[in-house]
Order: C-alpha cells, then structure tokens, then sequence
C-alpha cells in the first residue's frame, strides 16, 4: 500500500484493536509540572501490553492483513519493541512470527520476545546481516514482513494513543511525542491535525541520533549513521512514509542532550513513580531544554515505553 494514512484510517484502526489493546492512563504531576513550568498531561504507553506503544501498530497490523497474507505468519527485524510486540499480537491470532534479532541484544528484550512466542532468528549486529537474514527467513517461511514503522498499518496503529489523548483532555497547546523511525510521530500527527488542528505536533531526539532533526529542516531524508545515545529506540533512520507524513505535518523537532534525557528519565522515576525507559524521556528532555518556548503550555506527552534493563540504569 503506497498511498499515505489518513485521520479515518486510524479510525478505523481504532475499531480494530481497541478491545485487544490497553487504553493507557493519563497522569499528571504537580511537582513534574513546577519544574518544567507548564501542565504536561502524560499518555503512559509505558502500562501497554509489551511495555510500550508498539502493540498497537503490530496488533492493527496483524488484523488488517487477510489471512492469504499471514497464514504462513509474520515476520520483522527487530531488537526492541516492535519485537515483543509482533510476536504477541501475532500469538494472539494463533499465527507464528519470526523475529530477527542481532546476536548482542539484551537477554532481557530476548527472553521478553520468547516469552510472547516469538520464533528468534539470531544475526550479526549490522543492518546489512539483520535485512539478508529476514529476506532468507522469509523465503523459506513465506511468513508476512511487517516493518516496525515504515508500514501504514503500523502507523494507523500508532495513531491510536494521541486519539485517546484527545478523547480525555482538551485545549491542548501542544502534543509531543520522541522520534526514531517515525511511526508514532506520524500517527500521532495525522490524529492530532484532524482532531485539533491548531495544537502543535512537536518531537524530541538525541543530539547524538539526529537524523530526524536534519532530515526534517532539509526537507531531504538523511540516514541514520553510527548513531550514539542512550535512547535506544531512537536508533532508527526515519523510513519513506513516514518522511512524508514528518515533513507535511509536524511543526518542530528539538534536539537534546545525554544528560538532559538521564535526568528527565529520573525526574520522572522520582516524582511519578513509575518507570520510563530513555526514549521516553526525550521529548520531556525537550521541555527541559527549551523553558521559554514550553513555558506555561498545556502539553501532552506519549510516554512511548519502559521496557528498561534494570541492571544497567544510567543513575
């Protein structure tokens, strides 16, 4: 499918999966908001199934393909969240789901995708080995490739996390959101620019991940190369669609430092209670770095996740 997602595909998408997936609480903090100098209003995608967003982009994906497409199973490349999440929305249909994994991720994160069902394929840690091993996979499965992001099902999926943050606040200045490959900034633009068309769609990186950044103020898509920070799901290079949807829908992306996530991660750990993990931390990262830009704004934030590991915390 080659043509954009629009508002009613996320809809649509909506009806699909909204009885397979967790509507996340919205919470707020006095303090939070007292250091930050604004109201922020925090969609907590970190208390979704798998731990994060992901399950609603692989959930619509799985049920929106016909099964001549996905009796054979489902099939991807991943390290992180699209993997736990793939394989449990496809054990969810009773379909096989095969996950490329580069030899040095976390046990954690493997063990998670397992634990889902998940068939793990193990590979060198380039994107060369991790792409050749998937299309060797496919082959001989004739399972389904769902990509993490670049892929219109997913995005619709994505989108469905800013409708349920509009759904229960109002008057929002701004709607926020971290970026890596972009499926939940453009899902979460496509639903926020229908919806409430004078909010702002803003997005947070890494300095040290900033393809995004420069792909968005040239208005050519960059790659990501030799990526470094923390945030280790924003590792991602922006794909075709989801560049499109960037550049024709969000108003800004701010970069933002190591340190700035570290203690944004911690703020939110400390003050809230609850566990984010660093992508999360990067668009209140943002806020941080830019006061006068945020300040006395009512914001909403997608906290994408929290799937951490504990035994490697950065504080």
């Amino acid at each position: 499918m080659s043509e954009l997602p629009n508002f009613d595909n996320i809809l649509s998408a909506y009806s699909r999966i909204k009885n397979q997936v967790k509507r996340t609480p919205i919470l707020s903090s006095m303090s939070v908001n007292e250091i930050l100098n604004c109201n922020v209003f925090f969609k907590c995608e970190n208390f979704q199934k798998v731990g994060a967003f992901k399950f609603r982009g692989a959930s619509n994906a799985v049920l929106s393909l016909d099964n001549s497409k996905i009796r054979n199973g489902v099939a991807t490349h991943s390290s992180g969240n699209h993997a736990q999440a793939l394989a449990l929305a496809a054990s969810m249909q009773g379909i096989p789901a095969y996950i490329v994994m580069p030899n040095n991720s976390p046990k954690v994160k493997s063990d998670a995708v397992a634990s889902y069902g998940g068939k793990i394929i193990y590979c060198e840690p380039t994107l060369q080995a991790r792409e050749l091993t998937l299309e060797n996979i496919v082959q001989q499965t004739d399972a389904f490739f769902v990509h993490p992001y670049n892929n219109f099902y997913v995005i619709c999926g994505q989108g469905t996390a800013a409708l349920e943050l509009l759904e229960e606040t109002s008057d929002l200045d701004i709607v926020m959101t971290p970026v890596g490959g972009g499926g939940l900034l453009s899902g979460t633009s496509i639903t926020v620019k229908a919806k409430s068309p004078n909010t702002l769609v803003i997005a947070g990186e890494p300095s040290g991940a900033d393809d995004a950044f420069r792909s968005f103020y040239t208005g050519q898509l960059i790659p990501s190369v030799n990526p470094k920070t923390i945030a280790d799901g924003l590792l991602t290079s922006l794909g075709s669609m989801t560049f499109q949807i960037i550049t024709q829908n969000v108003d800004r992306i701010f970069t933002v430092s190591e340190d700035s996530i570290i203690n944004a991660m911690r703020i939110i750990w400390e003050r809230m209670k609850i566990i984010i993990e660093p992508s999360s931390a990067v668009p209140v990262a943002a806020i941080m770095e830019n006061v006068d830009f945020f300040r006395n704004k009512r914001i909403g934030v997608i906290l994408s996740g929290g799937n951490v590991d504990l035994g490697k915390l950065p504080f």
